[in-house]
């Protein structure tokens, strides 16, 4: 197979700029119910979306996670990384994510705390890029949001020193294990190096797939004054 070849017409909708609304995070929980199929457009387009997704259940393919966004971090020599992280919350604030603490990106935000997010929702032919600063939530937002996560997904993140070089697999369970028997009822308190991030935007892109690689794409950009200017760029 050549990679080349590998290619794809978009035409499924457009972007015009009086579809958007003047805040971007209005925008993005638009279009992110959208792609949640809480809203899903006209009665057509909903159609639409039903066989895309029969077709592919009919394949054998796994749902696409609609919350996975990738995480772009940078190093202080640099070097940027990207992990694709799982949105968990978007408010007036901006977007709010999980992780350790101790892992590399949060070394890396807690060095240079500014970051990227790129969502991608293939059905749709969308993408929404972000960028913007980064802090950590209040330790009680942290822990409301850990309480509410399976127990195993909670004993994992005791277990794991995330990004450390690990043995085996063996290793890696045997923790879990190690983690089970010190917390053997439902009560697993928070790490305290485990906890929550939100991303402030300072700008934010929409993209919409169109024919012929002239896609539709508005940045908005925060002003000095907490207004969004907003402009249309070339694909």
């Amino acid at each position: 197979m050549n990679i080349a070849d590998l290619r794809r017409e978009y035409g499924i909708g457009g972007l015009k700029r009086q579809d958007l609304t003047a805040d971007p995070l209005t925008q993005f929980q638009s279009w992110f119910g959208q792609a949640s199929a809480f809203q899903s457009g006209s009665r057509w387009r909903q159609i639409g979306i039903a066989i895309y997704k029969l077709w592919h259940a009919i394949l054998g393919h796994a749902p696409v996670d609609v919350n996975a966004m990738v995480l772009g971090t940078v190093s202080q020599d640099g070097q940027p990384s990207a992990r694709t992280v799982l949105l968990k919350g978007a408010d007036t604030r901006g977007f709010i994510f999980f992780t350790n603490y101790d892992s590399r990106k949060g070394q890396e935000l807690e060095k240079t705390p500014k970051a990227s997010l790129v969502f991608y929702w293939p059905s749709f032919e969308r993408q929404v890029c972000v960028a913007g600063t980064v802090m950590k939530l209040p330790r009680e937002e942290s822990e409301a949001y850990f309480k509410g996560r399976p127990k195993g997904s909670r004993l994992a993140a005791w277990a794991s020193s995330q990004s450390d070089v690990v043995a085996n697999r063996q290793a890696l369970e045997t923790k879990w294990q190690e983690m089970a028997a010190r917390f053997p009822g439902q009560d697993v308190p928070l790490p305290p190096n485990w906890g929550g991030y939100v991303l402030a935007p300072v700008r934010i892109e929409f993209w919409q797939g169109r024919p012929n690689r002239l896609h539709d794409r508005f940045c908005y950009s925060k002003q000095g004054d907490g207004l969004w200017r907003i402009e249309r760029l070339a694909p």
